[in-house]
């Protein structure tokens, strides 16, 4: 490991991508991204360097995705592939054959052991979640990533599962709507899940000989899908972390969009007086009645660092108030958190800043139970998505909510609701 990448092979490794998230120009580049990264290897590299395939032991079996490492003067640094997106992961730490692949701002990590030949390890993937208990999956990966699930090429066939989908889940909870978008190239499929509260993320996978299997791993959420094709329906499973488990069914509906409920729509006021006070880091309580709000547009966001469509919104309200502080937009956001210990939240919340660059006050709310964080603050009926978004005028009314955040990995669905988005904060500054 003593060993240092030349740095013009540094600078390819990691020209692609310079945030968390590649946005899919079409459906082509899409499906490609995770191929054109294996490319860009040279053949000689250190021990760690280079593509690996990661597979999580899910109760529904195989959960792979794609592990790029690449050593630098300072290191190693580690990015997870799902078809077009590249994720960042916050520090590699190598002891001899120990590896730990952290995302700090998760409270996550994969460590794993690597075997004498330099070519597997051998670990585990932890989390901190709900009520602070630790997801736990056994970890391996093999060195190179020449496909994400194993294909059986005597059975390839031309199923096709590309388009819009009406999806039904069905839980302990019971049935919830969502809409499945698959963008397909040979036995390659990449998508979503478009849900009321947000999206599944970048998905990738394959269909074969009519069983479609998609999988997705972002330090904090570790997704698999698996559905059987039987004309224009789709039935299967879907596995989250360790313990969660829906089955689900779908059926082909350019119209299914339809079935999702109004994200503008779902939360109302129980009363006009907005009024919150909660610390920030320092310990600090912060009030909306503080100076720095007075004649200021306020949107005050409800998120938790833990959730992976709250990290795609940060950097985009991050954005927004670089651009429109000046003009009287102030930002502050309420963490609703996993555990109860303010010490190891706002260990999290500092993580979460500084990944996002917020420049706007991040204060420590409470739990994350929904139920009891609408109890908390007061003033809104009820909690159904993390983040949820309310937008007040200059003199603090509030003009419109909206819950829930479709991220990057909806393409041109994320891209119409930052504009939504954007379009309210100008139309608050006006006013």
């Amino acid at each position: 490991m003593k060993n240092i990448l030349p740095l013009m092979l540094i600078a390819i490794l990691w020209s692609c991508s310079s945030s968390d998230h590649s946005d899919a120009a079409s459906d082509s580049s899409a499906v490609s991204a995770e191929s054109a990264a294996t490319e860009q290897l040279a053949p000689a590299e250190p021990r760690l360097s280079g593509l690996w395939r990661g597979v999580l032991d899910s109760p529904g079996g195989e959960l792979p995705f794609g592990i790029q490492l690449a050593q630098t003067a300072d290191g190693y640094q580690a990015k997870i592939l799902n078809g077009p997106e590249q994720v960042d992961t916050s520090a590699v730490l190598v002891t001899g054959s120990q590896v730990e692949i952290q995302f700090s701002w998760y409270d996550a990590r994969l460590k794993a052991t690597v075997d004498a030949t330099g070519q597997s390890m051998h670990g585990e993937w932890s989390k901190t979640a709900a009520d602070e208990h630790i997801s736990r999956l056994p970890f391996t990966a093999t060195k190179g990533y020449p496909y994400r699930f194993r294909a059986d090429h005597s059975k390839l066939d031309a199923s096709d599962v590309g388009g819009v989908w009406q999806v039904e889940f069905v839980d302990e909870d019971g049935p919830s709507v969502a809409v499945g978008e698959f963008q397909q190239s040979g036995t390659k499929v990449n998508g979503t899940f478009l849900t009321p509260t947000g999206d599944y993320r970048y998905l990738a996978g394959q269909v074969q000989a009519g069983v479609l299997r998609l999988s997705a791993f972002d330090g904090a959420h570790a997704f698999l899908f698996e559905a059987h094709l039987e004309g224009n329906q789709l039935t299967g499973d879907f596995w989250s972390r360790d313990t969660y488990h829906a089955t689900w069914t779908a059926h082909r509906n350019d119209q299914a969009h339809d079935v999702l409920p109004d994200a503008w729509q779902a939360v109302k006021l129980t009363t006009d007086e907005i009024q919150f006070a909660f610390p920030d880091e320092t310990g600090q309580l912060v009030r909306l009645s503080d100076p720095r709000f007075a004649n200021k547009a306020v949107i005050i966001n409800i998120f938790g660092t833990w959730c992976p469509n709250c990290n795609d919104e940060a950097p985009v309200l991050a954005g927004f108030y670089q651009q429109y502080r000046d003009q009287g937009l102030e930002i502050v956001g309420l963490a609703f958190e996993y555990t109860d210990d303010p010490v190891r939240d706002f260990q999290q919340i500092a993580a979460f800043r500084q990944r996002h660059g917020i420049d706007y006050p991040l204060l420590r709310a409470g739990q994350n139970d929904k139920a009891e964080a609408a109890q908390i603050l007061g003033f809104v009926d009820q909690i159904v998505a993390y983040p949820t978004s309310l937008f007040l005028d200059r003199d603090h009314r509030v003009v419109n909510i909206h819950s829930g955040f479709a991220g990057p990995g909806t393409g041109a669905h994320y891209e119409q609701l930052v504009q939504q988005l954007e379009a309210q904060i100008q139309a608050l500054l006006l006013e």
